[in-house]
């Protein structure tokens, strides 16, 4: 989905801050928030990462910047507890002492239908193009590549598709490949000469450029 948490490419937000020697966690409660997380996937089966992304990246966009990271996590994490029906929204804001955000609900045909992709259909120093989709649900080709040209530079063993398996539709692996995007490419003048972005990306996504 098109959405604030597809930061990648956005200007505005200011440098990155590095805390030196940053703990894991600053609070408690942001260790139950992690596990909240990894419990679902873990345990009970209840979700995979996939679908555990798309419930962060649903969150509203106001809340999503004012949020954290690990109230991201949480978000994510009880937005698919009750979507589930593992618990519900008033025991949360009833343990909470009040008003309980939840991401919003997943959209309507969530999914753009690409063909399975079963065998690897590029290699090194292929020039590919980013399919330039825009999904309703989870996709993992970040905004500012789709439409752009770039090289492949490697290719990576098979991993599950993201799109499909988020949604609970069919769990298909396909061949991941490192593209590489001449910064121009992506920015125009914006970008840096000389520099480059190297993104992984699903063989569904892409496309031949030559």
């Amino acid at each position: 989905m098109d959405g604030i948490h597809d930061l990648g490419g956005m200007q505005g937000f200011g440098p990155v801050i590095r805390e030196e020697n940053e703990p894991v966690f600053h609070e408690d409660w942001q260790r139950i928030a992690f596990g909240l997380m990894i419990l679902p996937q873990a345990a009970i089966r209840a979700n995979n990462a996939d679908e555990y992304r798309h419930s962060v990246e649903r969150m509203l966009p106001a809340h999503y910047l004012q949020s954290h990271y690990y109230e991201r996590v949480l978000t994510g994490a009880t937005t698919l507890l009750v979507e589930k029906g593992l618990v519900s929204l008033e025991e949360l804001e009833a343990r909470a002492g009040g008003i309980f955000p939840l991401s919003s609900p997943v959209s309507e045909d969530p999914v753009v239908d690409l063909p399975a992709q079963l065998e690897a259909r590029f290699a090194v120093g292929d020039s590919v193009r980013v399919l330039d989709i825009h999904p309703s649900g989870h996709i993992r080709a970040p905004g500012f590549c789709r439409g752009k040209v770039g090289t492949v530079i490697h290719v990576a063993p098979t991993f599950s598709f993201p799109d499909t398996s988020a949604h609970g539709g069919e769990r298909r692996k396909e061949h991941t490949y490192h593209v590489e995007f001449e910064s121009q490419t992506l920015w125009g003048d914006d970008g840096a000469e000389g520099d480059t972005v190297i993104v992984d990306l699903w063989d569904s996504y892409l496309e031949s450029a030559e």
